[in-house]
């Protein structure tokens, strides 16, 4: 067995997209909660500047984007993004050429890991200030969890936010990570962090925050079906291996297999086994 390379995280990390409501629970926060926590950015300032984080291919960041545009009409948006991962910043290029409603929007891109982009700014000597920063499921592959928190949380300019999307503590992830983490192979890299985790940090750095609750499911009936293509994909989505079902011991595979239909990690809907993904959304105050 062996971790998934790169350009195989994005593969897999699709066909977890296309099984999972994770963006439509984006969207529902975007819709109920995002314009109110927009609307008191960038205090009166006619450019407001934003940070995106591990922004992948850009379709999270663009939705935000346009609340911010429609917030603040006619304000400038200078927004920079940092993705290390060339076909995700290739694409988000892609997205941003076909978008003809942005044009007061200046984009610019660092190939980098967020531990990089740190490195150079504290090179640079020079610290930007932004007014919204945004880490959208992505500490799970830093180094240091709360010393990344404590410097993005430092770029903040007075009455910024820093938004911070992960995995609740209520979701099957959770109970996988605590209860059944013997049932994930050694191949599966990054931490097993939850919503709680990142409070205990905020709380240790004596930062405001505020977080909302929004459910999400992941269809994984396809994990179960002996030598379905989609299916295997996920299964290395959720191990971080490639072709776990395949490569994995008998025994782990069987372990794993009943622990995703656990009571606390699954339900079952019209015949169909859906894995909870509920989110969190962490607002923090400068």
């Amino acid at each position: 067995m062996r971790s998934l390379t790169a350009e195989e995280y994005v593969e897999a990390f699709k066909s977890f997209l296309d099984h999972s409501t994770e963006h439509q629970c984006m969207d529902e926060f975007n819709k109920k909660e995002l314009p109110n926590i927009m609307a008191r950015l960038g205090n009166g300032k006619s450019t407001i500047n934003v940070l995106g984080v591990g922004s992948g291919t850009g379709e999270q960041d663009l939705k935000m984007i346009r609340i911010l545009q429609a917030t603040h009409p006619g304000v400038l948006i200078d927004n920079e993004i940092v993705e290390p991962n060339p076909q995700h910043v290739a694409a988000y290029k892609e997205l941003v050429n076909q978008a003809p409603d942005l044009e007061n929007v200046s984009f610019s891109w660092h190939q980098l890991t967020s531990s990089e982009y740190e490195q150079q700014v504290k090179e640079k000597g020079a610290h930007k200030k932004f007014d919204f920063i945004h880490m959208i499921q992505m500490l799970y592959r830093v180094e240091d969890i709360a010393s990344t928190i404590k410097f993005f949380h430092s770029c903040l300019d007075h009455h910024g936010k820093l938004l911070i999307i992960i995995l609740s503590d209520s979701s099957g992830w959770a109970s996988l990570w605590k209860k059944y983490r013997h049932c994930l192979p050694s191949t599966d890299s990054g931490h097993y962090i939850t919503s709680n985790g990142i409070a205990d940090i905020l709380k240790r750095l004596g930062i405001e925050y505020h977080i909302y609750e929004f459910p999400s499911g992941w269809d994984i009936t396809k994990c179960f079906i002996d030598g379905d293509l989609v299916g295997g994909c996920m299964m290395d989505f959720l191990t971080g291996t490639k072709n776990f079902l395949g490569t994995a011991p008998p025994g782990l595979r069987r372990q794993l297999q009943e622990a995703l239909c656990q009571p606390e990690c699954s339900s079952k809907k019209d015949g169909r086994i859906i894995f909870s993904n509920n989110l969190s959304m962490i607002v923090v105050d400068s």
